[in-house]
């Protein structure tokens, strides 16, 4: 007869998973994936490092996983500023500025999701996960489009390339502590160039 688990035994193991997960990503917004070694976290979590591999099969799988959660959180509230009811420019600005606002404000964690060297796994959960952000713009560039508020024009590569832009000026920066005084313009500048990259109004 096979094994099952008690409820209380499967609550307990999601609560050590998410603490194990919980430790990672707070390791990886403090100094990226060099810092975050699986005894790092192991220690951090409370923890044996055995442990860890009883839930994640390797260093790659558990930092897949901290991907995955981080930036689908991230994509999450970039779709919430997006339901703001506004022309379609201000929207396509209140992304840009929350996308570029959260980055800089967790800028260790946002370079580490942007651009840090890292496995192929996370390298193709970045390309996966541009894909949501693509989504958010081209349906503001639709909307803009029917209420004959931007010029007729493929929404999607318009898209694809406002959210390259945003992702290529935000690098640099995020490379080390962006200095406070640089922020503002820096916010401003993305939401300027997302907006004049719609076009004129028709």
């Amino acid at each position: 007869m096979a094994y099952r688990r008690t409820p209380k035994i499967e609550a307990r193991m999601a609560q050590t998973r998410a603490r194990i997960l919980d430790a990672a990503q707070s390791l990886l917004a403090e100094g990226g994936y060099a810092v975050a070694g699986m005894p790092a976290v192991a220690a951090r979590a409370g923890v044996s490092t055995g442990l860890i591999y009883r839930y994640f099969e390797s260093k790659s799988d558990l930092f897949d996983q901290v991907f995955r959660y981080a930036a689908q959180h991230e994509i999450d509230i970039c779709a919430q500023a997006a339901r703001y009811s506004g022309p379609a420019r201000e929207r396509v600005a209140r992304v840009a500025e929350t996308f570029s606002r959260r980055a800089l404000k967790g800028w260790r964690l946002a370079y580490a999701l942007l651009a840090e060297p890292v496995d192929r796994t996370i390298e193709s959960d970045r390309l996966h996960f541009r894909g949501p952000y693509r989504a958010i713009f081209a349906a503001i560039i639709r909307d803009g489009i029917a209420a004959g508020e931007i010029a007729p024009q493929d929404d999607e590569l318009l898209a694809t390339a406002i959210v390259g832009a945003i992702a290529e000026t935000l690098v640099g920066p995020l490379s080390q502590r962006p200095r406070p005084e640089q922020e503002e313009a820096l916010v401003e500048g993305v939401k300027r160039f997302c907006v004049q990259a719609l076009g004129p109004p028709p």
